[in-house]
C-alpha cells in the first residue's frame, strides 16, 4: 500500500486495482468469483476499505458473493497469515464449503455484503479470490 503502511483508504481504490490487477493476469471475469477470503482483521478502516474495493471490483457480483475471514477463527500470525489463508482457500475448494466469519454479531452499515456469520456454508466453487496480505 503506497498510500500508507497501516492507513487505508476508505474507497479501496489500492486493493481494487490489486484484485483488478490480478483477475486480469488470471484472464478471469469477475462474475466467475465464488467466494473472496477476505483480509479481514476486523477494523473499522480495513473492513470498510476491503468492502469498498471488493465492490468496485466485482460489482454488483459482489453482493452475491460469500465474503468471509479466517482470521475470526486463528487470529492474525503476521507473516504467516498469507499461507494459512492459501491453504484455507484450497480446503475450502476442496470440500465446497465457505468458512463462516466467527464471531459476527454486529453489523457496520458500510459493510453491506455477505460476511456468512457465524457458521459455514456449503457452496459450488469453482474459483476464490484471497485478499489477505
Amino acid at each position: 500500500n503506497a498510500y500508507h503502511m497501516t492507513g487505508l483508504t476508505s474507497e479501496g481504490l489500492e486493493m481494487s486495482r490489486a484484485i483488478d490487477t490480478t483477475l486480469d493476469q488470471a484472464r478471469l471475469d469477475p462474475t466467475l468469483i465464488d467466494y473472496v477470503n477476505a483480509h479481514g482483521s476486523g477494523t473499522r478502516q480495513n473492513d470498510r476499505h476491503e468492502t469498498a474495493a471488493v465492490k468496485r471490483s466485482l460489482g454488483d457480483h459482489a453482493y452475491g458473493t460469500p465474503m468471509s475471514s479466517i482470521k475470526s477463527m486463528v487470529g492474525h500470525s503476521l507473516g504467516a497469515i498469507g499461507a494459512i489463508e492459501v491453504v484455507a482457500c484450497v480446503l475450502a475448494l476442496k470440500h465446497q464449503v465457505v468458512p463462516p466469519t466467527a464471531n459476527y454479531e454486529t453489523p457496520d452499515p458500510e459493510c453491506d455484503l455477505d460476511y456468512v456469520p457465524r457458521t459455514a456454508r456449503p457452496r459450488k466453487l469453482r474459483n476464490v479470490l484471497s485478499v489477505g496480505r
